[in-house]
């Protein structure tokens, strides 16, 4: 008798309204993503967006490049671009748009969170 295993795959969240979907991004941040991708040797098949603890406020939002998938992730796509958010955060990113936004002093990601309830002086951390 064999025994397979069953291995869980990640949710795919398509065609749903934004407010459902663990994140949203902006089409200045798509486009970014897409362009920092592009340059990666080999190019990754996604963006992760999470949330991990640490900073002077409790949390910080981190964003990295994944090659797969985890078990337990939702996959929100964006035209062709995959982004990974994990079930833990989903929890803290509900309702959060990422923008890419560029003004004469910076240039970077920008989270717009409803659920954050305080920032850190250095905006770089955050509190539900």
């Amino acid at each position: 008798m064999s025994t397979a295993t069953v291995t869980p795959t990640a949710e795919v969240v398509t065609g749903v309204p934004a407010s459902n979907q663990p994140v949203t991004l902006t089409s200045n941040a798509i486009a970014k993503v897409k362009e920092i991708m592009a340059q990666q040797n080999p190019v990754p098949a996604g963006l992760r967006i999470g949330v991990v603890g640490g900073g002077c406020s409790g949390f910080q939002y981190s964003m990295s490049f994944e090659n797969q998938a985890g078990m337990m992730d939702k996959v929100v796509k964006f035209d062709d671009l995959k982004v990974f958010v994990d079930a833990t955060s989903a929890m803290y990113l509900l309702n959060c748009t990422v923008d890419y936004v560029e003004t004469l002093e910076a240039a970077g990601f920008k989270f717009e969170n409803a659920a954050v309830k305080s920032t850190c002086g250095c905006g770089s951390s955050f509190s539900v």
